[in-house]
């Protein structure tokens, strides 16, 4: 088994496979969709419009072609997209993206004969702007359903609490009748005198006194739930289709004044508001998740088949080293310290590698995301989706507290922009560009997120693709959303 896991991280360093990739790892082994028909056809996403024989065009490893939205395309709040294939680590570009408007209605409230959006505004309804980038790997089955269906899941998640959004200045109730309606606890009087009303001394009346629940937490919470409808829906539909692949996901939600940024993945979110960057996501990565990785491999041995350890050293152990002290930590530590080392020691470490090249089994660089369900080790049984955690973290930013300008715009990217740039690289360029162009240009955005694309890419050069600065650019797929902040009241 480890003789198979070196030749895996060797075929990382030294060749590409054909058919996908796992970011950055080449050692991926999915299992059993063969025969089954594919859930979705191979498309960009919809808002670009792209007719089916410009596929080819649009993955094009050799000149990369920069797409954007036709100019008759009018995304949310006049939103800026760009995208561009890899250099070819991918047949194909596996990242989606998605942008909608959605109303919350109630289920008794006729539906709109046209779905414009102006004959929708007129209907009854809370608006929910939506966008989202998935970034895919092992193939696109996973990515696209999910820009099929996301957006769909927490629509009717967040309708089935439409009666609580309507009233936002009241607390959601404790709990909920089996029609959805509040169901209030019944409290006791206070009769003994002395007995301090405010510390009641049932159990069940001092926790629901106690307890105070926000409309924004559970509008957080919905969003988490449905990350997790959407994942189980990916499994269950991979009995009965071929979905490959897995993907993160980085969704931004406008509603009821509040931006809701969730993110399950390596992709990223800014803000850029009077020159300041505003961080709206974290990565989950085997680094910067390595603790609770190690945990769950210290709980459940048996998910790390007899050849992984849940310790983590600063290298390799060797045989001869037996006996002797080295240094490690586990799961309970954020340092370093000395331990005797053993046999079991000697197993390959859960989490091998460092920075972009740190994987899980020496297999994904992620972790956490949607699909995956039947990804192993490499020439092995061992299924690595028990690592993998598909709940994303969930940042909340209230836009009625600010007052924004037409160059204040929150910036989504896969990682592929963010391996090469920097927060403040990606703010400094989109503030110089919009500075060229009148607040009224309906074309500003989408020149910003082309720009940002442009230049992770780089230019195509005798020793591959590089960026101005002569280092190398961008080999991964990259897709940029520019989105104006204050888009809302433009649009309103």
């Amino acid at each position: 088994m480890i003789s198979k896991v070196k030749n895996a991280m060797s075929t990382l360093v030294g060749g590409i496979m054909p058919h996908g990739h796992q970011h950055g790892s080449a050692s991926i082994q999915h299992s059993g969709s063969e025969g089954l028909p594919v859930r979705f056809p191979y498309s960009r996403p919809d808002f670009l419009d792209l007719p089916v024989d410009q596929l080819q065009y649009a993955n094009d490893h050799g000149s990369r072609p920069i797409l954007t939205p036709q100019r008759d395309c009018r995304l949310p709040w006049r939103t800026g997209y760009a995208e561009v294939v890899n250099a070819g680590k991918s047949l194909l570009n596996e990242d989606q993206a998605c942008s909608e408007v959605l109303f919350l209605r109630r289920s008794n409230v006729k539906q709109p004969s046209s779905s414009s959006v102006e004959e929708e505004a007129q209907q009854v309804g809370i608006p929910l702007h939506f966008w989202a980038l998935y970034d895919g790997h092992a193939g696109s089955g996973a990515a696209i359903m999910a820009s099929k269906f996301l957006h769909h899941v927490i629509k009717d998640q967040l309708t089935d609490i439409l009666h609580l959004l309507e009233n936002p200045d009241t607390a959601p109730p404790i709990c909920l009748g089996k029609n959805g309606s509040p169901l209030q606890p019944e409290l006791k009087t206070v009769a003994s005198q002395g007995e301090d009303p405010e510390t009641p001394s049932d159990p069940t009346t001092r926790f629901h006194l106690e307890k105070a629940v926000s409309l924004e937490s559970l509008i957080m919470g919905t969003i988490e739930t449905a990350f997790k409808q959407m994942d189980e829906q990916i499994e269950k539909e991979k009995a009965s289709f071929s979905i490959s692949g897995g993907c993160c996901a980085l969704v931004v939600i406008h509603l009821m004044g509040k931006l809701y940024v969730a993110n399950a993945g390596d992709s990223r979110a800014i803000i850029i508001h009077n020159d300041e960057v505003i961080p709206m996501s974290s990565e989950f990565t085997p680094e910067t998740e390595r603790q609770r990785l190690q945990y769950l491999g210290f709980l459940k041995p048996e998910l790390l088949g007899n050849e992984f350890t849940h310790v983590e050293f600063p290298r390799r152990m060797q045989h001869k080293e037996l006996g002797k002290k080295m240094l490690f930590r586990d799961h309970t530590m954020t340092g370093w310290a000395y331990k005797t080392i053993h046999e079991e020691d000697l197993k390959f470490p859960l989490i091998y590698g460092e920075g972009k090249k740190a994987r899980v089994m020496a297999t994904i660089g992620v972790t956490r995301g949607l699909g995956d369900h039947d990804l192993k080790v490499y020439n092995s049984n061992i299924y690595i989706k028990p690592f993998l955690s598909c709940c994303p973290e969930v940042k909340v930013f209230d836009m009625t507290q600010h007052e924004f300008g037409p160059n204040d715009v929150m910036v989504l990217g896969t990682d592929g922009l963010w391996d090469v740039t920097t927060n403040r690289e990606v703010a400094d360029a989109v503030t110089a560009l919009l500075s060229h162009y009148k607040p009224n240009d309906p074309l500003r955005y989408t020149l910003a997120a082309q720009d940002l694309v442009m230049r992770s890419r780089g230019v195509l050069k005798e020793r591959g693709w590089r960026l101005a600065n002569d280092k190398l650019g961008s080999g991964d797929d990259i897709s940029v959303f520019v989105i104006p902040l204050n888009g809302h009241a433009a649009e309103t």
